[in-house]
């Protein structure tokens, strides 16, 4: 049996305003606007024209000089305080040696051995640094190969953990929690379908203590890519050693077709990039950087939110999980579930009504988001009419289908639903009478789906129901008509 040892460098594109050298957009996170402020043909929300977001530094015109992007440093060192790190008095910038077509000065700005931020800890894994550096260019590859330079000279961040993840599963685990993290703190979208988070894995296997051969498996573009690549590559490695052989030290690349890493190089090692400090760039005191503002203007943390979510709104876990996946939909819960309190403090039981706030905007409330295609801080329902929405439910005021269509309209207006109940006419329907009439209509309309319940058949009781609902056009509560329907059908 073979133990594995994993550890990941995962890249991180910022989002900043420019450049990390330069004045150019950094076209990953601008606003479209300041994209068609180019006045270039748009490509959709996140691209521009080839090599149009470029300038002789960004492009590595010989006498250019590089200036540091504040935003940047910062993004990195609010993350390193999050996490626990080290931030050390001073660090300094790299000059990364090899050659690529991508790589437009022949070398790339980097960190080697003073980064911004050292050791920290994430989901039991820890981390060994986080690092600054520049994009590459982008190589295309369709009818013919194109260099765009539009990537090149965006903030990238690395952030290096020790070989101390054991799987798959593992490796996933923290890198979706490092994703939320960085969404939470807004210094990276880290939407990994474009680009603007990349993992590589380093493993290897051994049958003792001792680290087996490392072997690289770069840029892997999903999360789902991760966990096969890295089971794959233990298999791999495992099956090697078991027939006498060596594992070569090398990079690999992950074949997403036919489920395999397929050989690139050999791994280089650091001394093959011939490390030198930057000459054109001071080495930075970071004594200099308001660390206190940095930590005061870190939010409460996805794993701080998670426990308090269980412990304040008595949700199950993967409830909880769902909101914390959505920093936004979270947000827009607790102020609905403030307004909830405030409606119905003296009525009934309130871990169960905010698990129906919960179902209601996870289910109808998203639905409606996707149909319409908004987010939710488009969507015109503020979350006080969205919270006294779910008190008409509970109050038994309104049914739960006339609560979709309320919801659909308030949607469509933004106007609070007690107004939409008066101005649509949609007041509930408690006369008795009246209801009563709707279910002997409906009785005598559908006389099989009578003789079915009176056979047993208890989804015929059911469809009454709906068809009833259905002719006092969801004013009544479904409910008061099931016991009015077996009061009619037990004669």
């Amino acid at each position: 049996m073979y133990k594995p040892t994993i550890g990941l460098e995962i890249h991180v594109q910022l989002k900043t305003k420019t450049k990390m050298f330069c004045g150019c957009l950094n076209i990953s996170s601008s606003e479209i606007a300041e994209l068609r402020g180019l006045n270039v043909e748009l490509r959709g929300k996140s691209e521009i024209k080839p090599n149009t977001n470029i300038c002789p530094i960004c492009t590595g015109y010989p006498g250019t000089l590089p200036t540091i992007n504040k935003k940047a440093v910062e993004s990195v060192l609010k993350l390193g305080l999050a996490l626990n790190s080290e931030i050390p008095e001073t660090s300094k910038f790299d000059r990364k040696n090899y050659f690529y077509p991508d790589l437009p000065k022949g070398y790339q700005i980097s960190q080697y051995d003073k980064p911004l931020v050292i050791g920290g800890s994430l989901n039991n894994v820890k981390i060994t640094r986080i690092h600054l550096e520049e994009d590459t260019a982008r190589l295309l590859h369709t009818a013919y190969s194109l260099v765009d330079f539009n990537r090149a000279g965006i903030p990238l961040m690395e952030l290096v953990t020790e070989p101390n993840i054991k799987s798959g599963e593992e490796a996933v685990e923290f890198a979706r929690e490092l994703q939320l993290i960085l969404r939470y703190l807004e210094i990276s979208d880290a939407d990994m379908e474009k680009g603007q988070m990349r993992i590589e894995a380093n493993i290897s296997v051994s049958k003792n203590s001792e680290f087996g051969t490392k072997v690289e498996v770069k840029n892997l573009n999903s999360f789902r890519a991760v966990k096969e690549a890295i089971d794959y590559e233990i298999k791999r490695q495992s099956e090697i050693l078991d027939e006498g052989q060596e594992v070569k030290h090398e990079t690999r690349g992950w074949d997403e077709n036919k489920k395999i890493t397929v050989s690139q190089r050999l791994k280089e090692k650091a001394h093959d990039y011939r490390y030198f400090p930057e000459p054109d760039l001071p080495i930075l005191d970071l004594t200099d950087f308001d660390l206190g503002k940095l930590k005061a203007e870190i939010p409460e943390l996805p794993l701080q939110k998670r426990e308090r979510f269980l412990k304040e709104f008595g949700l199950m876990p993967e409830q909880a999980e769902i909101l914390i996946n959505e920093p936004r939909l979270a947000e827009y819960f607790e102020k609905s579930v403030s307004e909830l309190f405030s409606e119905i403090s003296e009525n009934g039981d309130k871990n169960k009504h905010v698990k129906l706030l919960f179902n209601y905007l996870t289910s109808d409330f998203k639905g409606l988001m996707n149909e319409i295609s908004l987010s939710i801080d488009d969507i015109k329902i503020i979350p006080e009419n969205f919270a006294d929405l779910i008190v008409l439910i509970i109050k038994g005021e309104i049914s739960s289908r006339l609560a979709k269509e309320i919801l659909r309209e308030m949607a469509a207006s933004g106007l609070d639903p007690r107004r939409i109940i008066v101005e649509k006419g949609l007041i509930q329907i408690s006369d008795e009478e009246t209801i009563k009439k709707a279910v002997m209509e409906i009785i005598a309309k559908n006389p099989k789906a009578v003789i079915d319940y009176k056979k047993g058949k208890e989804n015929s009781l059911q469809f009454l129901i709906g068809q009833a609902m259905a002719e006092l056009k969801g004013q009544t509560s479904p409910d008061i008509l099931r016991k009015i329907f077996l009061d009619y059908l037990s004669k």
